[in-house]
């Protein structure tokens, strides 16, 4: 077995306190490693506070407001994030701001998910009797199952963990790295309830790379018009290399008196064409070119245009309608800056 190697100290750290560096690290990650195992077997030995919940956030007619104070407070806003971004409707409140008028962000509608490690946070205990009356529901998330706000809660949560990372066992570490996972753990049993797909999900982040390569079709990022390289089928193989020069694609279409796409001619085939023949000059662009060129339409979305680049080795694609009228062209440099690929 291979020993591991020596760890490169950073200036300044001798290695005694390099030591004890990765010792706390690595016992932090088992530590809280642990703790989320813990809440997986009590997960599984009683389902049916965390089934609750998810049923009434999933049949929730307003939107979950996910409140907390301190790291508690950090922790919830993340939650909330989650939700939101997996198609549930969700917002942060700031527990102590709530009494200062956030509150009226809360409707009777909507579901409140409140963090308290302690289950006795006073920033939280003094809004959720309004709450209860205003008829929302109430789901708690404490480590205490007698809290004040584990009894006031329509479902209870149990993230208790046995110890802190903390050496010293008071800043909350394991505590709030579990409640963080219970939250993700609802957010992905909703998501799968509300049948949440990838489409879904492109539609919620339009500036990430999934929202690109889920929402960008062909036409948004295709040449059109005179910055298409076009010429007719008699032209002679010259006029289609000033063309190709012209339009910059190291390619030209072919086209028919209808406009339809007959063919293709690009630089490898020039290429091809100056190792076999002496004298082309005679020749018509017609009698050289690639017949059935590779196509996409408009409305197809870009990434299946890269897909078929990548199939078949190409760095260009025509653009065709119905009809195989010639509406555009595609080169993978149109595609790198849109950010498909």
């Amino acid at each position: 077995m291979t020993a591991p190697k020596a760890p490169i100290l950073p200036s300044g750290l001798d290695a005694t306190r390099a030591e004890r560096a990765l010792r706390y690290g690595r016992e932090t990650l088992q530590i809280e490693a642990d703790e989320i195992l813990s809440l997986k077997q009590r997960m599984e030995g009683d389902s049916a506070p965390f089934l609750r919940a998810v049923d009434l956030l999933l049949h929730c007619e307003g939107r979950v407001v996910v409140s907390g104070i301190g790291k508690s407070g950090h922790i919830a806003r993340k939650i909330a994030a989650t939700l939101a971004s997996t198609g549930t409707p969700a917002l942060f409140v700031h527990a102590a701001e709530a009494s200062h008028g956030d509150l009226g962000m809360i409707t009777a509608k909507d579901a409140l998910i409140a963090i308290s490690y302690s289950g006795e946070a006073g920033e939280l205990l003094a809004i959720v009797p309004i709450i209860k009356r205003m008829g929302a529901s109430l789901i708690a998330i404490t480590g205490n199952n007698n809290s004040s706000l584990a009894k006031l809660a329509d479902v209870h949560l149990n993230a208790s963990v046995q110890k802190e990372a903390c050496p010293l066992n008071l800043a909350p570490t394991a505590s709030t790295t579990v409640t963080l996972a219970l939250g993700d753990a609802l957010a992905v049993a909703l998501l799968d309830a509300r049948g949440f797909g990838e489409e879904d999900f492109a539609r919620s982040h339009p500036g990430g790379a999934l929202g690109r390569r889920l929402l960008t079709h062909v036409r948004d990022v295709m040449r059109t018009g005179d910055a298409i390289p076009t010429v007719s089928a008699d032209a002679t193989v010259y006029a289609a290399l000033l063309e190709i020069s012209r339009k910059g694609m190291a390619m030209t279409a072919i086209v028919d008196a209808e406009g339809r796409a007959i063919g293709v001619f690009t630089d490898g085939d020039l290429r091809r064409l100056i190792e076999n023949v002496q004298d082309f000059s005679k020749l018509t662009i017609a009698e050289v070119m690639h017949r059935g060129p590779r196509s996409v339409q408009p409305e197809q979305l870009a990434v299946e245009a890269v897909e078929l680049m990548e199939q078949f080795r190409i760095n260009q694609l025509l653009v065709t309608d119905a009809d195989n009228r010639l509406v555009g062209a595609l080169h993978i440099h149109d595609l790198t800056r849109a950010k498909v690929i």
